[in-house]
């Protein structure tokens, strides 16, 4: 892939804190207008990686560009082409928000008149315009989170770095800036994401690569990715009637069962034998189906099968 597709290329990236090797080697590349995740249990290599990206730190060896641009040997273009969002806040409490756009505006180089206009275009489409005169430390985590995103767009960026953006945050910021973030994609800003959200990752990212113990263990589609592991031959199932486990047991074939709610998840050997076994006993004991649906593999799946049970 050249680099005219290419926003991010990434090649034999390593990074060690003494004895430590934090990052090993990596090598990968994210293309134009993409949103890619970038998954991994903690202490993985996530953040150093991502920190080494944006420059905000040196690898030991390696090579880093943004769209053309060599993060280690020229920093400073590189960085123009960027906008990051950190997972905690890095607006200043005792600013306003609008003294923190305007701020950012004067270290990005952006002239007066332009940082006015996208401070009140962002502040507005953060709805945020109410509060751009209240200091930043009255603010909600939802609502520093959304400046902050608005802060980093500023000088807009071909590429964003977000690190959990939507942690810890109420339903209403977390839409919000997830619509944002869609919107801002289909005008062909790429995306580069680092989430623990499994959920968040499958519905966004175009692309996603796991890294454990500081090695890139696996790179590809969500879909991909779900379909290299191997099958779950569950089926999830909800009768209308109270029905105990000794009457599903009868059933031949069933690995294990679980009763969750309303629901029973049972595992086998066969989907198309279990759905028909089902549909058997419903009739032959005057049940009524209520849902009855197989389970796919989820990225949860792919992601704990692939880093050892370990979780984000």
């Amino acid at each position: 892939m050249g680099i005219m597709s290419d926003a991010i290329i990434v090649k034999d990236l390593t990074k060690h804190f003494g004895s430590l090797t934090a990052v090993d080697n990596i090598s990968f590349s994210v293309r134009k207008g993409e949103i890619f995740g970038f998954l991994g249990p903690n202490g993985a290599g996530k953040t150093t990686t991502t920190r080494m990206i944006t420059g905000i730190i040196k690898p030991d060896a390696g090579d880093i560009q943004i769209f053309g641009d060599n993060m280690v040997t020229a920093p400073l273009q590189a960085k123009q082409k960027c906008g990051v969002v950190p997972e905690t806040s890095n607006a200043y409490p005792d600013l306003t928000a609008w003294q923190n756009l305007m701020f950012m505006g004067e270290v990005f180089g952006l002239s007066d008149a332009y940082a006015r206009r996208q401070s009140e275009t962002l502040l507005r489409a953060f709805e945020l315009t109410e509060h751009a005169g209240r200091k930043v430390q009255s603010f909600s985590k939802g609502m520093k989170q959304r400046l902050v995103l608005a802060m980093a767009i500023l000088h807009e960026p071909e590429v964003l770095f977000l690190d959990e953006p939507t942690s810890g945050l109420d339903v209403s910021s977390s839409r919000l800036i997830l619509s944002m973030l869609r919107e801002m994609n289909t005008r062909g800003v790429t995306i580069f994401l680092t989430t623990h959200n499994m959920d968040e990752a499958n519905n966004l990212c175009h692309q996603v690569g796991i890294i454990r113990s500081g090695k890139l263990i696996a790179i590809d589609s969500p879909e991909k990715l779900k379909n290299t592991i191997d099958k779950l031959h569950q089926v999830e199932v909800s009768f209308e009637q109270e029905i105990s486990e000794d009457l599903l047991r009868i059933i031949p074939g069933i690995k294990q069962m679980s009763h969750i709610g309303d629901k029973w998840k049972i595992s086998g050997d066969n989907n198309d034998a279990l759905i028909r076994s089902l549909v058997r006993l419903s009739e032959r004991e005057g049940l009524t189906i209520i849902s009855l649906h197989t389970l796919a593999p989820t990225l949860d799946d792919v992601f704990l099968q692939l880093t050892g049970g370990q979780y984000s």
